[in-house]
C-alpha cells in the first residue's frame, strides 16, 4: 500500500462539535475521553491506588486555553462527553464555580476533578507540536498512568507514540498525496473530482454512497442551523471583550437592500458572521476545516442553497471538492492556527470554499485547482493573534473576509483559461508550510503579539 497516501475521511475533516476552537476545545475533549478509556483498562489494584487526575497544558493550549474553553473541554471529556452530542449550555456551565469538583467515575472508582487540577504551564516543553497536553492518573506521589496528546488542528488528535496519520487497513482505489497525482487519476480513469473522492470514501469507511450522501446532507444541515441561529441571536458574546453580535443587523440591512448591487455581499457577510458568532458563543458548529474557520464554508453553502438555488446533489459535489483541498493542505502543511497562523485556518477554509464554488458551478479540475491556489496565496503569512485568547477579534470578521476572497478566487479562476495560472496548488501549499515554519510563535495562537496586544483598548 502507498503508506503516504491521503486516507482522511470527509467526516474526519468536517466534524460536528461545540465551539469556539477545534484545536483547543474539540481536540482536548477527544483526548480526555481517550484517557478516560485508558483508565478503564487498568487493573483493579491500580485503580484503587489512584486519587487524582492532573491535567497539564503547554504551548498554545496554555497561552489561550482559558479563552478557548480548553479547561472545560478536558473536564467534559473525562466525564465521558463527546463533541457531537455535547450540550453547549452544559459545557459553558462547567468550572464556573472554582470550588466545585466533578466526579469522574470509572469502573466503580471516582476521582474528583476541578480547576485546581488543571495546570496552564508557561515553561518550555520539549514537544513536536504547539498544542500539547499531558494527562496523569496519580496516587500520592506515584504516577499510575500518563499520556501525552497533541491537538494538531481541526479536532485531530495524536497520542504520543502513534503516527500522525494511522495506516488505513484498506487502500483507497485512487491513492494520492498531491494535486498532481489526483489530477492524473482523474485523467487516466475519466472521473470527476467528486466521483474520485466518493470512491475513496466508500473504500476507507465501508459506507455506501447513499450513506455518505446522507451524512453530507446532515453536515450541511448542521452548518446551516448554525447560520440560522446566528441570524436570530442578538446580544453580547461571552468573555471579557464584550463583543456585540453583528450578523442579525447585517441580515436585516441586506433584506432592505434587495435592489442594490451590494446586497449580495452583505448577505454573504451576514451568513459567515452568523455561523462564526455561534462558534464564538460555544454553539454547535462544523469544523470546516477548523472551528475558528467554521463560518466560511457554511456561509458560502448557505448562499449557494438560498441564492443560487443549488440542489442537494450539487451542494454535495461542491463539498467533495472542498474536502479534497482540505485533505491536501492538512497532509502537506497544516490546518492548525498554532502551527500555521491564520493562513492555516481561514486560508485553508477560503481555498476549500473557492473549490466548492468552482466545482459546484461545473467548472474543470484545472479551474478548481486555480481557485484553491488563489485562495491560499492571498492568505499567506496571515497571523493568528486573537485578543484575549477569544475566537472573536479578529476571527469572526476574518471568516467573512475569507468567504469573500473565496468568491473572488472563484471569479478569477473562471474568468480566463486556468492554464494562465502560473503557480500550482501543490507549490503554494509548500510555500504555506515554509511560511508557517518561519513565522514567529508570537503570531501563532499565543496572543502574545499583533492585534492581541490591542486588548487594553477593548
Amino acid at each position: 500500500m502507498n503508506t503516504s497516501a491521503i486516507t482522511t475521511s470527509v467526516f474526519d475533516l468536517f466534524k460536528v462539535g461545540p465551539g469556539p476552537s477545534s484545536s483547543h476545545t474539540i481536540g482536548p475533549m477527544k483526548a480526555a475521553f481517550d484517557f478516560r478509556g485508558r483508565i478503564g483498562d487498568l487493573s483493579e489494584e491500580t485503580l484503587a491506588k489512584a486519587n487524582r487526575i492532573d491535567m497539564l497544558l503547554f504551548g498554545s493550549l496554555s497561552a489561550t486555553g482559558k479563552g478557548h474553553g480548553t479547561d472545560r473541554a478536558i473536564v467534559a471529556g473525562l466525564l465521558g462527553w463527546q463533541p457531537e452530542t455535547t450540550d453547549p449550555d452544559q459545557l459553558l456551565a462547567l468550572l464556573k464555580d472554582p470550588d466545585q469538583q466533578y466526579p469522574v467515575t470509572v469502573n466503580g472508582h471516582t476521582y474528583p476533578v476541578g480547576p485546581s487540577d488543571i495546570y496552564f504551564e508557561r515553561r518550555r516543553y520539549d514537544s513536536p507540536y504547539a498544542n500539547t497536553m499531558v494527562l496523569r492518573l496519580a496516587g500520592g506521589d506515584e504516577v499510575l498512568l500518563e499520556e501525552e496528546y497533541y491537538s494538531i488542528g481541526g479536532g485531530f488528535v495524536i497520542r504520543k507514540g502513534e503516527p500522525e496519520t494511522p495506516q488505513a487497513s484498506i487502500e483507497p482505489p485512487y491513492p494520492y498525496q498531491t494535486m498532481k497525482e489526483l489530477k492524473a487519476h482523474l485523467s487516466q480513469h475519466n472521473l470527476s473530482l467528486d466521483e474520485l473522492i466518493m470512491a475513496n470514501e466508500i473504500a476507507l469507511t465501508g459506507r455506501s454512497a447513499k450513506e455518505i450522501n446522507q451524512r453530507i446532507d446532515q453536515i450541511l444541515d448542521f452548518m446551516h442551523r448554525a447560520v440560522r441561529r446566528g441570524l436570530r441571536h442578538k446580544g453580547t458574546l461571552p468573555g471579557s471583550i464584550k463583543l456585540r453580535r453583528k450578523a442579525p443587523l447585517l441580515y436585516q440591512q441586506a433584506k432592505g437592500m434587495s435592489h442594490s448591487s451590494d446586497s449580495f455581499l452583505i448577505f454573504l457577510n451576514a451568513y459567515c458572521l452568523a455561523a462564526s458568532e455561534e462558534n464564538a458563543a460555544g454553539g454547535i458548529v462544523v469544523t470546516a476545516p477548523t472551528s475558528g474557520a467554521s463560518g466560511v464554508i457554511p456561509g458560502l453553502t448557505y448562499l449557494a442553497k438560498h441564492h443560487f438555488h443549488y440542489d442537494k446533489a450539487t451542494l454535495r459535489k461542491g463539498m467533495m471538492a472542498a474536502a479534497a483541498v482540505g485533505f491536501l493542505v492538512k497532509h502537506n502543511a497544516s490546518i492548525s492556527g498554532a502551527e500555521m497562523g491564520c493562513m492555516g485556518e481561514i486560508g485553508s477554509a477560503s481555498a476549500m470554499g473557492a473549490a466548492f464554488l468552482t466545482h459546484a458551478a461545473g467548472k474543470s479540475i484545472d479551474a478548481v485547482e486555480s481557485a484553491a491556489e488563489i485562495g491560499i496565496e492571498h492568505h499567506l503569512g496571515m497571523t493568528c493573534d486573537p485578543i484575549g485568547g477569544y475566537v472573536q477579534i479578529p476571527c469572526i470578521e476574518r471568516n467573512a473576509m475569507g468567504a469573500v476572497k473565496a468568491y473572488n478566487a472563484f471569479l478569477l479562476a473562471t474568468s480566463g483559461a486556468p492554464s494562465m495560472q502560473k503557480i500550482s496548488l501543490d507549490s503554494v501549499i509548500k510555500v504555506m508550510k515554509a511560511t508557517g515554519r518561519d513565522m514567529s510563535t508570537k503570531y501563532k495562537e499565543t496572543s502574545e503579539a499583533g492585534l492581541a496586544l490591542s486588548a487594553t483598548e477593548c
